[in-house]
């Protein structure tokens, strides 16, 4: 029996290693897509704070879609929306046959600062400091309209009893009539660290921190937002 020496096996090693393709090189890189669904989740999100963080997916690790040969695409999925998460759609027009789409989640998570009954308040109690307290709470525990600022809460009026150690929101307090329906309403969109403002019009009547409808009178759309003054609707993205 002839023996192969040493070097001639280990150059025919070298030679299979180089003819084989590298594994993974015909499909797409999943890290890729995870920062190209933050990228357009960011945005729209809120900015993060530095407790929370971006979320992505995650995306399977062994999830094998073709390699695009043009840009992926990426684009917000249509449906509801909650609060600090979004559905971002990441698609391939490529080759025929080689084409797909993805749904990526991504959502805001860490803790944020909240505002807390200090005990119990019962209906009709108009608000003072000593009433309020500050935690960070769990994001993706918290109620809708949760606030977390408690100069929001002072000088307003509990319209329902609240347990001591209940998340304020500003469906469970009143304030004085802040808005008028048909009234001309400044209506401010904060999305991603950039404020724009526009003119509007309010839909009905509503009080300090409630949140009411309004008209964008710039693109006659109808949306949602919280009446933060006599003259100023925050709009709320969902």
């Amino acid at each position: 029996m002839t023996h192969r020496p040493p070097k001639c096996r280990r150059l025919l090693l070298f030679a299979c290693l180089a003819a084989t393709p590298a594994l993974g090189s015909d499909f797409q890189d999943i890290a890729q897509l995870e920062s190209l669904a933050k990228s357009a989740a960011a945005a729209l999100l809120p900015q993060p704070t530095d407790r929370q963080r971006l979320q992505v997916g995650p995306i399977q690790p062994n999830l094998q879609l073709h390699r695009c040969d043009s840009a992926v695409q990426s684009a917000i999925a249509p449906g509801l929306r909650a609060p600090g998460r979004i559905l971002v759609e990441l698609r391939c027009e490529g080759r025929p046959g080689a084409n797909w789409h993805l749904y990526v989640p991504v959502r805001i998570v860490g803790t944020s600062a909240v505002v807390i009954a200090a005990h119990a308040l019962v209906v009709g109690m108009v608000l003072t400091a000593k009433d309020l307290t500050v935690e960070q709470r769990d994001i993706t525990a918290l109620p809708p309209g949760y606030l977390n600022d408690p100069n929001i809460a002072v000088g307003l009026t509990a319209s329902r009893a609240i347990s001591g150690g209940t998340v304020l929101t500003n469906q469970q307090l009143l304030g004085t009539r802040a808005v008028q329906r048909g009234q001309t309403v400044t209506l401010i969109a904060d999305r991603g660290g950039m404020s724009v403002r526009m003119a509007g019009r309010a839909l009905s009547d509503g009080l300090i921190n409630q949140r009411i409808r309004v008209e964008n009178l710039s693109s006659g759309k109808i949306v949602e937002g919280i009446a933060r003054s006599e003259q100023v609707v925050e709009i709320i993205f969902q």
